[in-house]
């Protein structure tokens, strides 16, 4: 008998649903992080699990380490991967308090002169890194380090000091973009989802929004993957699509496409799940490692954005 007062099990996953075999695939394949996620995301499970695995990664200046974004390797802390950390902790609901405090310390610790992050910090070189993130002696600060972070904070209501030049870094980087490029585009979402200006916000957002279809940043038609340029430095069919860049129907980035276009891209995300349960990656692959701990967690944000947009994944 079961005992009384116990908390009832989540229903279980049809054998077939994309869930299920999402399921399969993550305990096949997946670090123990990205099994305490797909199980509070999906199945019912704690915050606290998912807490705990995130914990493994922190250091002891505050920062995350130990290749949580899998393109670093090695143990030193990187803005990179604590705006990774910060994404699993908003997705929980616990982004605040002393541990996004301590963050923040760290943020400002390894800040360039104008307030903001860069991406790779010279304490990566002799560790193995992916080619596309080469490391420099004096890094610039970067809206793609950037962006999503103040966003994050933003979103959930954390106030330091670190903040105010921070914000007015991605404010200018936002706001001068002419010629860009699909990532640097989702940082600028990213951040500007939640700004508390919200009128200069839906501003930005408009004007990148005819930028991204100007300069053909978005495949329309998945169709015709290829009558769409990919960016320079890219890997070969390394595309963005229109769920890519409004992960959620509230994004400001939906605005940018026609229902008929955010249909046939999540119709194709969802076209995307592989016989093993897991969706692929498409940036480029340079070790074996990297590419097995990213399936999990691309399969998992794209279970999660075809659920947030009503589809579904059960």
């Amino acid at each position: 008998m079961a005992e009384t007062g116990a908390s009832p099990l989540p229903p279980t996953p049809p054998a077939h649903s994309a869930v299920a075999r999402a399921e399969h695939f993550v305990w096949l394949t997946a670090r123990v992080l990205e099994q305490r996620r797909f199980a509070y995301h999906f199945l019912g499970g704690g915050a606290d699990t998912v807490e705990t695995a995130l914990s493994a990664y922190r250091n002891e200046d505050d920062g995350y380490g130990h290749a949580l974004e899998p393109d670093l390797r090695g143990p030193v802390s990187q803005p990179l991967h604590v705006g990774h950390a910060l994404r699993v902790l908003d997705s929980i609901g616990r982004c605040g308090g002393q541990r996004v405090e301590r963050v923040c310390r760290y943020l400002t610790s390894v800040s360039t002169q104008d307030g903001a992050l860069p991406a790779i910090r010279p304490s990566q070189r002799g560790y193995p890194s992916a080619p596309f993130v080469p490391v420099v002696d004096d890094p610039p600060s970067e809206l793609l380090a950037t962006g999503p972070v103040v966003g994050l904070l933003h979103r959930n209501e954390v106030w330091h000091a670190w903040l105010f030049r921070a914000t007015d870094f991605c404010w200018q980087a936002v706001e001068s973009l002419e010629k860009t490029h699909p990532y640097e585009v989702e940082a600028a979402v990213a951040f500007l989802d939640s700004a508390p200006d919200r009128p200069r916000a839906e501003a930005a957002a408009d004007r990148l929004g005819r930028l991204v279809r100007e300069q053909r940043l978005a495949v329309l038609d998945p169709e015709h993957l290829d009558a769409f340029p990919v960016a320079p430095g890219y890997a070969p069919g390394e595309h963005h699509l229109p769920h890519d860049y409004a992960k959620t129907p509230a994004s400001l980035a939906r605005a940018w496409f026609t229902d008929e276009e955010m249909t046939r891209s999540l119709s194709f995300l969802r076209t995307q799940q592989r016989e093993d349960g897991g969706w692929p990656i498409r940036w480029r692959q340079w070790a074996p490692g990297t590419a097995l701990e990213a399936r999990p967690m691309v399969t998992i944000e794209a279970l999660r954005t075809l659920r947030a947009h009503g589809l579904p994944i059960t």
